[in-house]
């Protein structure tokens, strides 16, 4: 039997191999790539992504990455945000500037900051942390099927979209500030952790986003 292919998009940012090990580990075949059409005949994408918003949209559309974005996202082939990936997905970050994003799902990216903490928290939020998922919603029940209620996953960020987005499906606590964990519409994806860094809870996600 051929294993699904996994287009990891290379577009200069990001851990790609942690990915593709992950995806190879799971059963299928990673196929990273900065060539729209080696991805477009894949039948699941992954955009990855580490540091600033700016500098991932400017690296994205330098590579024409964002039109097979976009592409991907409005045919139905299912679509995984990853960090900086998923913050790509929303409209808007005020991450050194004002930014706009691929506006695939709704959100805006602001700094992670617990007005709360009094200088007692400090960015970026490094560490594993339980999701939260709405009372009584049974959004992306196969995404989470299997992973422990209380199961944790590996963040590092300093920016987040707002957990009362649209689009959250799951939220995560940085103190008092609630931000989206996971969000999502139709085909497409995004985590603000790394499920390629989040052990067994991480690795079920991934292989769950493949079926």
């Amino acid at each position: 039997m051929t294993a699904m292919r996994v287009g990891v998009i290379d577009y200069g940012v990001g851990n790609l191999r942690s990915v593709a090990n992950a995806v190879l580990e799971i059963g299928a075949e990673p196929c990273i790539s900065s060539d729209a059409a080696e991805l477009s005949g894949c039948q699941r994408l992954i955009l990855p992504g580490v540091g600033a918003f700016g500098e991932g949209m400017r690296a994205l559309r330098a590579t024409g990455l964002d039109h097979l974005v976009r592409d991907a996202a409005g045919s139905g082939t299912p679509l995984l945000g990853i960090c900086l990936g998923m913050q790509i997905l929303v409209e808007s970050s005020t991450e050194f500037g004002e930014w706009d994003g691929l506006a695939i799902l709704p959100g805006q990216v602001e700094k992670l900051e617990d007005p709360q903490a009094q200088g007692t928290q400090r960015l970026p939020n490094v560490g594993w942390l339980p999701l939260s998922r709405p009372a009584g919603s049974n959004s992306l029940d196969e995404l989470f099927a299997g992973i422990e209620v209380d199961a944790r996953f590996y963040f590092i960020h300093s920016f987040a979209v707002a957990g009362n987005s649209a689009s959250a499906v799951a939220t995560a606590h940085y103190g008092n500030r609630e931000f989206a964990a996971v969000i999502a519409r139709e085909n497409v994806i995004g985590t603000q952790f790394h499920p390629e860094k989040s052990g067994p809870a991480g690795l079920r996600l991934l292989r769950n986003f493949l079926s």
